[in-house]
Formats: C-alpha cells, sequence, structure tokens
C-alpha cells in the first residue's frame, strides 16, 4: 500500500511538471488527464473511492471545456512537443525543484513517510461510505448544478468555435 502511494505521488509530481513545463494546449490536456488520473487514484488508495471517482468525472469534464476553448483560440501548427529542449528542460527544473522542497521538508520535519501509510488495523467498514451518503443529501443539488454548469460550457465553446469557421462572428 505504501509503495502504491509513493508510485502515486511520483506521478503526481511528474504530471503537474509536465502541465507547468508544457505550453500547447494540446499536449496539456493531456497532461491534465494523467494529472488527474494519478491524483484520483491517490485519493482512492486512501479510502476515498466514490469521491475520487465523482472528483475525476467532473473534472476531465471540466478540462474538455477549457482544452476547447485553448484549441480554438491557439491555432497553433507545429505545438511543442515533451521532446523539444525548452519543454524537457523546464520539466527537468521544476522536477529538480520539487525533489529539492521535498529534501528540505524530509530534514525539516525528521521524516514524514509515516504519514503515507495510514491506518494499518483492519476495519469492517469503508472510509468514504457515510461521506458518500451525506454528499447525496447535502450537496446533490449541487452536484447537478456542476454537472449542468460543464453542459452550459460545452455548448458555448460548440457555438464559439462554430462562429470561427464564418470568417467573422456575426451577431444580428
Amino acid at each position: 500500500m505504501s509503495l502504491m502511494v509513493c508510485a502515486n505521488l511520483i506521478m503526481l509530481v511528474l504530471g503537474l511538471a509536465w502541465v507547468a513545463s508544457n505550453s500547447s494546449p494540446y499536449f496539456c490536456a493531456l497532461a491534465l488527464v494523467f494529472t488527474a488520473g494519478a491524483a484520483c487514484g491517490l485519493l482512492a488508495m486512501l479510502g476515498g473511492t466514490f469521491f475520487s471517482l465523482i472528483l475525476f468525472l467532473m473534472y476531465v469534464g471540466g478540462m474538455l471545456v477549457v482544452f476547447g476553448y485553448s484549441a480554438a483560440l491557439a491555432a497553433d501548427p507545429f505545438p511543442e512537443t515533451l521532446g523539444s529542449f525548452y519543454v524537457l528542460s523546464s520539466m527537468i527544473f521544476f522536477i529538480f525543484l520539487a525533489s529539492l522542497i521535498i529534501f528540505a521538508a524530509w530534514k525539516v520535519s525528521g521524516g514524514f513517510l509515516f504519514l503515507l501509510t495510514g491506518d494499518l488495523s483492519f476495519s469492517t467498514t469503508q472510509n468514504d461510505t457515510s461521506g458518500v451518503s451525506l454528499m447525496y443529501f447535502y450537496g446533490g443539488a449541487v452536484l447537478v448544478l456542476a454537472g449542468a454548469v460543464l453542459l452550459l460550457g460545452l455548448i458555448v465553446v460548440l457555438l464559439v468555435t462554430r462562429g470561427l469557421s464564418d470568417a467573422a462572428l456575426r451577431l444580428g
């Protein structure tokens, strides 16, 4: 369990460095999906399985809207990939910076790997079953509203990108 949590944390840091170093909207959307998968996998391993699934679906839906806007407004014929010098050097710099911060936190706290393992006792109940009922009871309307806002944003993106093919935006 501890090894899988550490692997997901490493994937999360690599994905965040990939997002921060890439300037192309096409590859940045792929990096965001990778990072969201690593973060929600980490959340699922720590006990919030249903919440991580809902969060992943809402996050990927929101990224679809952002990707639609950025792909429509940034028509880049030659996007920079992960193999280009600028992107690769900035990603190496961000990973080095994250490693430096982790090393400094390790030295200050005297070792914090015991926080990654969680509770090692055996339990008959799952951690997030009571949280699911509370989320539906108090936050069900907010969940439906968030889905409606994502759908509205997707429709707006589709209308904006369709208007760009007419060579002029007609208001009347």
